[in-house]
């Protein structure tokens, strides 16, 4: 299981999640078989989609992210419930590229350093808001940083990291996302500012034993900060038989009829989850029936 905790500063003016993905990562990672590069990259948007759902407000809202970079990953997406559940995918689940010039994968170099990141946020108003800004590094967490200060002039600090080992399974995954709420003091700002600048990468502090708690208490240091609260979440699919019926009902009466005329069974294999629902030329005549 994933790990989630959300603290507020005493005044109220900057709030800090803290989140541990390692489970979440290493569950994705054993679905698509990634590559370390896709791993990592996936990994961090997966770790970013869970902490921004954790704002929202209802049990029934859900926000998804997408990655469209010219990288050879292609298109990364991730999308997560009120709770921080998330799933997600890679368009090319395995990409072999060269280390990056700091000896790291080259996550950048995977999706692809021109693109834009969209962000679709189902809150159950009659259609649901997408915003989109300009991929600024490919490194996801200075994308996720630009995208609030661009779409909904918010400051925030993301830092996203996924450690992956010479087996490709993963080591440890995690991130924080720091936000200043209206009338922050520049007190605040400059503390955290000193907090962040030395601050070690998360998959070194997770390395060395350090729970979500502590990491969000480093990342605050010298501010007082309070507990609003912490959850588990987990790498979860929403699919079922009844979704790929309604998928499959929206492609029209012609195609349905296609698909029963072959006279062989239809298999639709979810993105997310890799799982295969299979239906019978009966069962697509029953579509048809349905959508009559």
């Amino acid at each position: 299981m994933g790990k989630i905790v959300r603290y507020i500063t005493e005044d109220g003016s900057a709030y800090i999640i803290a989140c541990d993905s390692t489970d979440i990562v290493a569950q994705a990672e054993g679905i698509h078989k990634t590559s370390a590069v896709v791993t990592a990259a996936l990994g961090r948007l997966l770790t970013a989609a869970s902490m921004m759902g954790s704002l929202l407000k209802s049990k029934d809202d859900s926000i998804t992210l997408r990655l469209n970079g010219n990288g050879p990953a292609g298109s990364v997406i991730a999308v997560s419930d009120y709770e921080g559940n998330v799933r997600g995918y890679a368009q090319n689940s395995i990409v072999e590229i060269p280390l990056n010039d700091k000896g790291k994968l080259d996550v950048a170099g995977a999706v692809g350093k021109s693109g834009y990141l969209y962000v679709v946020k189902d809150i159950g108003l009659k259609e649901p808001y997408v915003g989109s800004t300009p991929i600024v590094s490919g490194e996801i967490a200075e994308d996720i940083t630009n995208y609030y200060a661009m779409s909904e002039q918010t400051p925030t600090v993301c830092a996203l990291g996924v450690l992956v080992n010479p087996d490709l399974t993963v080591s440890n995954a995690g991130g924080f996302l720091i936000q200043l709420l209206p009338g922050c003091p520049d007190e605040t700002i400059e503390k955290i500012e000193k907090s962040l600048s030395d601050i070690e990468p998360i998959t070194v502090m997770l390395s060395k034993g350090m729970n979500i708690n502590e990491i969000a208490q480093r990342a605050m240091s010298g501010i007082k900060i309070d507990l609003l609260d912490n959850r588990e979440c987990k790498y979860k699919c929403n699919c079922s038989k009844q979704r790929v019926e309604n998928a499959l009902i929206s492609t029209g009466i012609e195609s349905l009829k296609e698909m029963a005329e072959s006279n062989e069974d239809t298999s639709v294999e979810c993105h997310f989850c890799d799982k295969v629902y299979k239906f019978t030329p009966s069962e697509i005549g029953k579509l048809i029936e349905k959508s009559i």
